[in-house]
């Protein structure tokens, strides 16, 4: 065993978990409502970041307290050093699990748009997160996910011009039991954002102590 490797190890054991005065329910309290992650996942094109944006105005317009974490706005920042490789995702997505964590221990509401196309990291996500957790299944077909590509990514995809692309040269795996399921096929997605937020009150019991 080299030094390094001692020091790292001897580094490992100095990490404490700190317990916070102020707790998760404390803060929950103050704000006034039960703090979940809302994760929606599905193809390219289904419809995830505009129903995430409907659904969070939609909370705001309650006064809701939130945060949008949405997929390509995060590998601008936290995850711009990885790529799309299947380590990769994994590893995007454990970490939008933790940063969701640590908001949803704040006390907000978070709504996360990704495509997460793996079930085992959509269940390290569920274990990482617990009973805050909401799967929400954005299963818009991928005929109709191709027909809105206004950039063509499917239409590249399909002539091998991008590699990694899910649903074409990468696997989508659906969600075998998702809290939710919603096909915005030819639906409005206000509409579509209402009815998601009434079953999520429903699950809340109006999502307000």
């Amino acid at each position: 065993m080299d030094d390094i490797t001692k020091t790292g190890r001897e580094e490992e054991r100095q990490i404490t978990w700190h317990p916070m005065a102020v707790t998760r329910e404390r803060r929950e309290a103050l704000l006034g409502q039960t703090a979940a992650t809302i994760w929606l996942t599905g193809l390219s094109g289904s419809g995830k970041s505009t129903l995430a944006n409907a659904l969070e105005q939609l909370l705001a317009e309650e006064g809701m307290h939130t945060m949008l974490l949405d997929g390509d706005n995060i590998r601008f920042g936290l995850n711009r050093d990885l790529g799309f490789s299947q380590e990769d995702r994994v590893e995007n997505i454990r970490r939008i699990a933790e940063v969701a964590r640590l908001f949803n221990d704040a006390g907000l509401i978070v709504l996360t748009s990704f495509i997460s196309p793996y079930r085992a990291d959509r269940q390290s996500a569920r274990n990482i997160l617990g009973d805050s957790f909401i799967e929400v299944y954005v299963s818009t077909p991928l005929e109709e996910c191709e027909r809105r590509d206004v950039k063509r990514l499917y239409q590249a995809a399909r002539k091998g011009k991008i590699a990694q692309f899910t649903g074409i040269t990468s696997a989508y795996e659906q969600p075998l039991s998702p809290e939710i399921t919603m096909d915005t096929t030819g639906r409005d997605i206000r509409e579509c954002a209402l009815e998601l937020l009434d079953t999520l009150k429903t699950r809340w019991g109006r999502g307000r102590r």
